[in-house]
């Protein structure tokens, strides 16, 4: 992985340069003059859209321009008072309606909302019907108002024959109107209003009317977003056969591939379609959309895993990672564009031992395992003398064939440093991350999901650190556990003698409780440690949805429909 990482990265744009749902030139141009208060441009750039009868920039722009307005109301307000009875205005005002209403409801799951939000929530968009209407009936030729009537007809629960009467009129305005239909995809998913089967027979009817070559062919790939939430992958799980899954993945690429890099009409689809490759296990296909996104990053599918923007990188990171692991380390190269990798080193990473690791968290073992819920790897917990709870990552109980998916993608088997950069996510407690690899010892001390500081006894006396990097990591780890002293640390972190002895030294200095019996000499050191039990292995999909399970449904459990 270290040999051809970097050629993974080839094609990508730095992590700086991605943005969720960026606005096109012209947009940001419009936002930037109405946060001066300037409206005249964003009233322009939305008729401009009419008279074009582009209705997927316009459904995106107003989208845009609403979302504004939330938060910044004087230019909304004057355009408004200046042009009354404007069909553009009345587009923005009925985004706005709903945006407000999930404002006061938020993004939580719905036992974190209280009765009091859930009222004035419906309160809202019973008040907004009015504004939807006029935003349908100022200009009946424009499907987006028939957009928005879904997502209010979703936050209302209203009967089947109001979303179908709702469908039927955006349709009769465009046909083949990508927002239309992926508004309605969420509506028929199981977790809404419908089932799986309706859901998929409704996407791949309305994919398949569509013209040759339009994103709307991509519209099935929303489905297995949405079951995937539901269902792992695999031949035998699930209500639908993995090979209808699979004929969706492979159909995503094909259209995909009638579109140059960084189409912005292809993002919405090739951001699920680089989500359904990870699932799929196929990283180098994903690997090859994520260049093809570029910067174009889409709030869904990834804000069903967290924030979009966050997960997005995780995602792209983690699949350049399998990758370059997968890739033969002699003769083998990473088929992307560029200069040919460095030359090999004497030493294949094949004939390397295996990492023995464990680590110590500084929360009592309820806590930690259900942190570790997210993982979706099988780990192995303990409570630890004195406090605490020792962890290590335990063997899948999966056959060989079911080993992979967005959690291996992420992680790695055995990788347990990477997997406490995700149970360790939006905790206040530290994680130190100690293992032997090869002759070597090292230690990582993690928090919030990233990591503050390492350090490695090297067997090689000349690898050791400076004073002064001694001393930083060293003042790292007493901060951690509130130590005021880092000298000892120092210490022991620039001692060149037995490495597993300079260890011990650290775990003392920390006051932590000594390693478990057997670490560093055989895997798995808790498997007899008392009070030790294992937490399964799950897809990373199917542990987001027990870690954040909720009642759902019409309650609003999901995330908000607002793709």
């Amino acid at each position: 992985m270290v040999r051809h990482f970097a050629a993974t990265g080839e094609g990508l744009p730095p992590d700086a340069a991605v943005e969720v749902d960026a606005p096109d030139a012209a947009l940001r141009a419009a936002l930037d003059a109405a946060r001066s208060g300037a409206w005249e441009p964003a009233a322009d750039l939305l008729a401009r859209t009419r008279a074009d009868r582009d209705w997927e920039e316009r459904g995106r722009r107003s989208a845009g321009l609403a979302e504004l307005a939330l938060h910044h109301t004087g230019w909304f307000d004057e355009w408004r008072a200046a042009r009354p009875g404007d069909p553009d205005a009345a587009l923005v005002a009925a985004e706005l309606a709903i945006d407000r209403a999930w404002e006061i409801r938020t993004a939580a799951r719905a036992r974190h909302v209280s009765r009091e939000q859930f009222q004035a929530f419906h309160a809202v968009l019973r008040d907004a019907e009015p504004v939807l209407r006029a935003a349908a009936d100022l200009n009946p030729g424009d499907p987006v108002p028939w957009r928005v009537f879904i997502a209010h007809a979703m936050g209302l629960g209203a009967p089947r024959e109001v979303f179908e009467a709702y469908l039927d009129s955006g349709r009769a305005a465009d046909p083949h109107h990508v927002g239309l239909h992926a508004r309605a995809v969420q509506y028929l998913a199981q977790k809404w209003y419908g089932s799986h089967a309706e859901m998929f027979a409704f996407a791949e009817s309305a994919a398949a009317a569509a013209p040759e070559g339009s994103p709307l062919r991509g519209l099935p790939l929303h489905a297995v977003t949405e079951y995937a939430l539901d269902h792992d992958a695999g031949v035998e799980q699930g209500p639908v056969p993995w090979s209808r899954i699979e004929a969706i993945v492979d159909a995503g690429l094909e259209l995909s591939g009638g579109f140059g890099p960084g189409d912005r009409r292809a993002a919405g689809f090739r951001n699920h379609l680089a989500l359904a490759l990870i699932r799929s296990g196929r990283e180098a296909d994903a690997l090859d959309v994520f260049r093809l996104i570029g910067t174009d990053a889409r709030t869904f599918p990834w804000a069903y895993l967290g924030d979009p923007r966050e997960v997005f990188l995780q995602m792209r990171q983690g699949v350049r990672a399998h990758v370059a692991r997968r890739t033969p380390y002699f003769r083998g190269s990473v088929a992307v564009p560029g200069p040919a990798p460095a030359a090999p080193s004497a030493q294949s990473p094949a004939a390397l031992p295996a990492a023995l690791a464990v680590a110590h968290v500084r929360a009592s073992l309820p806590d930690v395992r259900e942190a570790v819920l997210i993982t979706g790897t099988a780990m192995r917990l303990a409570p630890a003398p004195g406090g605490g709870t020792f962890v290590e990552t335990a063997p899948s109980t999966e056959p060989p064939g079911r080993r992979k998916g967005l959690r291996s993608t992420l992680l790695g088997e055995g990788e347990l440093a990477r997997s406490a950069t995700t149970f360790s996510r939006g905790e206040k407690w530290p994680v130190l991350v100690v293992a032997k690899e090869g002759a070597d010892y090292t230690l990582r001390l993690l928090r919030d999901g990233r990591l503050v500081t390492a350090h490695v006894w090297w067997a090689d006396p000349a690898e050791m650190p400076t004073q002064q990097e001694a001393a930083e990591r060293a003042t790292a780890l007493a901060a951690a556990y509130g130590k005021d002293d880092h000298r000892p640390l120092a210490a022991a972190l620039r001692g060149t003698g037995d490495a597993r002895r300079h260890l011990d030294e650290v775990m003392t200095a920390l006051g932590l409780p000594a390693l478990p019996e057997g670490f560093g000499h055989r895997p798995e050191p808790l498997a007899e440690a008392r009070g030790a039990q294992v937490v399964e292995r799950r897809s990373l999909l199917r542990a987001i949805k027990e870690t954040l399970s909720s009642d759902g449904g019409a309650s609003g459990g999901e995330l908000p429909p607002l793709s």
